[in-house]
C-alpha cells in the first residue's frame, strides 16, 4: 500500500521527490502524482485525523469505485457542474448513469451518489463562517426575478422589480418594488432602506451594477458620482463586490432566494394597476419575514435587530438626503448647455469641453474637472428656454446685450441733463433699431472724450440746433478740441520769451557803434 501520510510529510518538510522516491520505495511517478493531487485538492499541511485511508479517498476517489466494480465519478467535475444555473445532483446522476451503463460498468445508485458528494462537499469544499458584527455591514442588490403591474387601458403586463437589501447580522431585511433599475431608483431605495432601518451601517455592499459603479475595477472600482455623494452623505462606505463573487454578498444572495419564495410567488398571480398597491403588498408579507422566528436559533429577524443590532447603527441625518442626479455634457458654441431640453450658460471660456452637471430637484451645477463652474435655479414649464448668465458672455456679446434704450437713458443721465435731452431726442425721433444704431456710435464718440467735455459741446449742440445730430456734435467736440491744442500751444510760446540771452557778444563788440 501507498504510504501517501508520509511522502507528504517528506514533502512538507522540502525533501525532494527523488529523495522522498528513494526512502520510501515508491517510484517517483507515484511520489509525484501524489503530490500533484494534494496540491489540486488544497492539501497544504497534515492533522492527525488525515490518515492514509483518509488520505486516500481524498487524493484517489476513483480507486475505490473500481475496487468494488461501480463506475468512478469524477467529484470536481460534479461540483463545478453544480455551480451551473439550473444544473441538479438528480440530472448529474442521471447523465453519470447512462455513461457508465454505455461503458458496461456498474453506477451508484442516487442515494449512495449524493451521500458521497456531500462528504466530498464537507471535506474538500468548505467555506469558512464569517462572523458579522452588528451594524457592520448592508448588503444591497436587485432581485433576479421580478412581478407584474396590469396596464389598465390596454391590459399590458409591466415588468416590475424589487431592490433588496439585508443586515447580515440579524438578517433583517427591507424590500420595495420599483418600475425600472435606473440611478434614480437605486438611490431612492437605499434612502427608503436606511429610513426603515433607523440607522445607517458602517459599509454598503452593493453589486457591481451600472447605476452604482461606473467603472468595475478589479482593485478600486470607480462609484457613481450620485452615489458616491450619497454616501458620503449618509457617512458611510460603498464597498463593491468582486465581479462574479456571490459570496461577497452571501446574505443578501440567500435573502433573494428566500424573497422569491416567500413574496414573488405568493404574489405572481395578484392583479394590481398601481406600484403604490403592489408595495402594500409586499411590505406586509416583508413584516410577516422580518417576525417569522427562527427554525434552528431563536428570536426573529426583527428582534434580534431591535435588541442586539439597531444601536450600533449610526443615526440618521437630520434632514433627509436630497436626491441629485449627475449627467456629462458638452457646451455648445453659444456657451449654453442643453439639459432637458433646457438651455443654461456658463463662461464662455469652456465652449466645446465636456463638463459634469449635478441635478436636484429645483439646482442645476455645472462641474469642469471637479471644480464648480456655474449654478442656475432649475427651470421648469415649457420647453426650450434659457437661463443666460451675462457674466459668462464675451465682452462683445456682453455689451450687444446691454446695448438698449434703458441703459441708454442711464448713461446719459450720468453725463448730464443736456446729454439726457439729446438721447431722449434721438430715441423719440427714430424707430428703436435706427436709435441704438446711432447711440451707438454716440457711445464710440464718448469714449475719446470726458464727462466734462461731453456735456459742455452737448449744451453748445442743443443752444444752436434744433435738429441735433451725433455730426454736429462731433464737430463741436473737435472744434472745441483744436482750440484747447491752440491755446495750449499759445501759452507755450509765451512762456518761451524773455531778455535774458546769456552770454552773447552785442554791436560794440563788433565795432559797429563806431
Amino acid at each position: 500500500m501507498i504510504n501517501y501520510r508520509k511522502i507528504l510529510e517528506l514533502y512538507f518538510d522540502n525533501v525532494s521527490q527523488r529523495t522522498i522516491s528513494s526512502s520510501i520505495g515508491h517510484s517517483r511517478n507515484t511520489v509525484s502524482e501524489v503530490i500533484r493531487r494534494a496540491r489540486s485538492r488544497g492539501v497544504q499541511s497534515l492533522s492527525d485525523t488525515m490518515t492514509n485511508a483518509w488520505l486516500e479517498a481524498l487524493l484517489f476517489p476513483e480507486k475505490q469505485a473500481v475496487e468494488k466494480g461501480y463506475y468512478p465519478v469524477d467529484w470536481e467535475k460534479v461540483h463545478k457542474e453544480l455551480q451551473k444555473k439550473n444544473v441538479t445532483l438528480t440530472l448529474l446522476h442521471h447523465e453519470y448513469a447512462a455513461e457508465a451503463r454505455e461503458g458496461g460498468k456498474i453506477p451508484y445508485a442516487y442515494r449512495t451518489f449524493t451521500e458521497k458528494y456531500g462528504n466530498y462537499a464537507k471535506k474538500y469544499k468548505t467555506t469558512m463562517p464569517i462572523h458579522r458584527k452588528p451594524g457592520e455591514i448592508l448588503e444591497v442588490d436587485w432581485a433576479g426575478s421580478t412581478l407584474q403591474l396590469t396596464d389598465r387601458s390596454t391590459g399590458e403586463a409591466i415588468p416590475v422589480y424589487l431592490f433588496i437589501a439585508t443586515l447580515p447580522y440579524s438578517q433583517f431585511s427591507y424590500v420595495e418594488a420599483f418600475l425600472d433599475m435606473k440611478s434614480a431608483n437605486w438611490l431612492i431605495a437605499h434612502i427608503h432602506a436606511l429610513d426603515y432601518f433607523g440607522g445607517v451601517p458602517e459599509t454598503i455592499v452593493p453589486d457591481n451594477l451600472k447605476t452604482g459603479v461606473t467603472k468595475p475595477l478589479r482593485g478600486d472600482p470607480v462609484l457613481n458620482e450620485a452615489y458616491r455623494e450619497l454616501a458620503d452623505y449618509y457617512r458611510t462606505i460603498i464597498v463593491p463586490s468582486r465581479v462574479r463573487k456571490p459570496k461577497d454578498k452571501a446574505s443578501v444572495e440567500g435573502t433573494v432566494g428566500y424573497i422569491s419564495r416567500q413574496i414573488i410567488a405568493p404574489l405572481r398571480n395578484y392583479q394590481c394597476f398601481h406600484i403604490e398597491d403592489l408595495n402594500e403588498r409586499i411590505f406586509d408579507k416583508l413584516e410577516e419575514i422580518n417576525s417569522a422566528d427562527f427554525q434552528k436559533r431563536p428570536g426573529s429577524r426583527k428582534k434580534v435587530f431591535e435588541e442586539e443590532e439597531k444601536s450600533y447603527l449610526q443615526p440618521l441625518p437630520q434632514t433627509r438626503y436630497k436626491l441629485t442626479e449627475w449627467k456629462t455634457a458638452k457646451v455648445q458654441l453659444n456657451y449654453h448647455i442643453q439639459v432637458e431640453r433646457m438651455y443654461y450658460s456658463v463662461p464662455y471660456e469652456y465652449v466645446r469641453e465636456y463638463v459634469d452637471i449635478r441635478l436636484t430637484t429645483d439646482l442645476i451645477e455645472f462641474y469642469f474637472k471637479d471644480v464648480r463652474i456655474a449654478s442656475h435655479k432649475r427651470l421648469s414649464g415649457e420647453i426650450g428656454q434659457y437661463s443666460t448668465n451675462s457674466d459668462h458672455m464675451p465682452d462683445h456679446h456682453r455689451l450687444y446685450l446691454d446695448h438698449n434704450p434703458e441703459n441708454n437713458r442711464q448713461w446719459a443721465e450720468s453725463i448730464g441733463p443736456h446729454m439726457d435731452k439729446f438721447v431722449s431726442y434721438i430715441l423719440d425721433m427714430n424707430t428703436e433699431k435706427k436709435a441704438l444704431n446711432i447711440l451707438s456710435t454716440l457711445r464710440n464718440l464718448a469714449t475719446k472724450h470726458s464727462n466734462r467735455e461731453l456735456a459742455s459741446a452737448t449744451q453748445t449742440l442743443l443752444e444752436i440746433s434744433q435738429h441735433p445730430t451725433v455730426s454736429v456734435l462731433k464737430g463741436i467736440l473737435d472744434r472745441h478740441k483744436k482750440r484747447m491744442q491752440k491755446q495750449s500751444s499759445n501759452q507755450l510760446h509765451s512762456n518761451d520769451r524773455t531778455d535774458d540771452y546769456g552770454f552773447v557778444r552785442g554791436a560794440q563788440y563788433f565795432g559797429r557803434d563806431k
